[in-house]
């Protein structure tokens, strides 16, 4: 931005350095606020958060660091919230469709596959006890 400016490298590089001396660039806290906010607030994975990082130019070393403060009881916890909010409205499908769905939902939010499998099955069946999704012949699974 500074060079489309055309702001010579020598002042652009003495003014980010001052920003950096004062707090007012830091990358780490960046990396750290961003992770908190888009995992709370979008509910996305680990995978997802590392991309948007890395698109937004953070560094992957302070990216990793970031991403390893998201606990992973808390990543699991986000992905069943997921997954129980889209079970309300998935009520008349069959349990195969419902299955792929919440798969492709905890996928494009980047949670890793074992652990949305884990997650859809164990919903699925705290699911069943309730309200029963039907199974391919179109009746209620047993």
């Amino acid at each position: 931005m500074l060079a489309e400016r055309e702001i010579p490298d020598e002042v652009a590089d003495e003014v980010l350095d001052r920003f950096t001396e004062v707090g007012l660039i830091d990358d780490a806290a960046f990396a750290n606020a961003w992770v908190e906010s888009r995992h709370r607030g979008r509910g996305l994975g680990k995978r997802a958060l590392a991309q948007e990082l890395r698109r937004r130019g953070v560094d992957d070393e302070l990216a990793r660091d970031a991403l390893d403060e998201l606990d992973p009881d808390q990543e699991e916890a986000t992905a069943r919230e997921l997954v129980r909010k889209k079970l309300r409205s998935m009520r008349s499908l069959d349990r195969q469709v419902a299955m792929r769905r919440l798969l492709g939902l905890l996928a494009r939010k980047g949670y890793p596959g074992s652990l949305a499998m884990t997650v859809i099955k164990q919903e699925l069946a705290a699911s069943d006890e309730e309200l029963p999704l039907l199974n391919d012949s179109g009746l209620e699974a047993d």
